[in-house]
């Protein structure tokens, strides 16, 4: 894969151009890095033997970036590329985050985005169709949408899932893309009953995580954050660790239930209050409120002492 990148200048007159259209026109897509040069999204394909598509053979990160008032900022942008690398890593996969960190501010330049979810993904390309990687095409993109996902912030309500999370002596808890099986299935689940996400628990009764956060929870003013080995490693969840220092150890959905305050955390979905889990219903929120504002103003730059989470656009 060659680093070149396509000058940002060119990007930047194309959008210029976009922009003198008439306004019935259609916005045009949005840029995304692959392979080392920015091409319009909508023009990229997958050829019909790519081993990933098939078997999940890929690894990607989610990665957000804000906007400060020092310009966009992407939030502990070298932690979510170094996690990304150890799932390459498991396959074998050629990454250098080094090229990723230059691909990702480039992608954002680009687009113009400030406010923006960013995804980079690694994977393996075309090939034949049996489960050796050996053979096939290793591909990398990078893609920004200034559109929110997954819980945004939202009080969520869980439903426990009647599926178990991936062990992790059978999968390890890294962002790889066969994995995330686990959770589409937990999710479609719960909204079938009406929830807005599934929380994880294990045969034991111990809390894991929801499909793309991790849980922490709240008693008699005590932090605590919910650990277990099948749980991913969550950046957000370090993030919020390091501010309060609050412990972490295993938590039993018995003792979770019985909490003051529950929420969850990740990239995507931020700091997110709890309303309910199953017929669990948690009123006011107030620590985990100060948490949201806490964190608010640390990943848009507003409090000096984190700064050098933040890598400027």
């Amino acid at each position: 894969m060659s680093a070149t990148v396509t000058p940002i200048a060119d990007a930047h007159a194309r959008h210029a151009a976009d922009a003198a259209r008439p306004a019935s026109a259609p916005a045009p897509a949005p840029l995304a890095w692959f392979d080392g040069a920015l091409v319009p999204g909508d023009t990229l394909q997958a050829g019909l033997t790519t081993h990933a598509m098939h078997y999940g053979s890929g690894v990607f990160e989610g990665v957000r970036a804000y906007a400060t008032d020092f310009g966009a900022a992407v939030f502990r942008l070298p932690e979510h590329l170094e996690r990304m690398r150890r799932g390459a890593d498991m396959f074998g996969l050629p990454f250098d985050p080094a090229q990723a960190t230059d691909a990702v501010l480039a992608t954002l330049r680009a687009n113009g985005h400030r406010d923006a979810y960013i995804r980079p993904l690694a994977w393996f390309g075309e090939g034949g169709f049996g489960l050796d990687v050996e053979g096939h095409v290793p591909h990398m993109m990078v893609a920004s949408t200034a559109t929110h996902v997954h819980l945004n912030g939202a009080r969520a309500r869980l439903g426990v899932s009647r599926w178990r999370r991936n062990p992790a002596d059978s999968l390890p808890p890294l962002k790889l893309c066969g994995g995330y099986v686990n959770s589409i299935l937990a999710k479609r689940e719960a909204k079938a009953r009406g929830f807005d996400e599934a929380l994880f628990t294990d045969r034991e009764g111990r809390v894991v995580e929801c499909t793309g956060a991790n849980v922490f929870m709240v008693q008699g003013g005590a932090l605590t954050a919910v650990a277990h080995p099948d749980a991913l490693d969550g950046i957000t969840r370090d993030t919020l660790l390091q501010l309060t220092g609050a412990q972490a150890r295993a938590v039993s959905l018995e003792e979770l239930l019985q909490a003051d305050e529950v929420f969850a955390c990740g990239t995507a979905a931020e700091v997110a209050p709890v309303a309910q889990i199953e017929d669990r219903h948690y009123g006011d929120n107030p620590v985990t409120r100060e948490l949201q504002a806490l964190y608010g103003r640390i990943v848009r730059g507003r409090e000096p002492a984190w700064r050098h989470w933040l890598t400027a656009v």
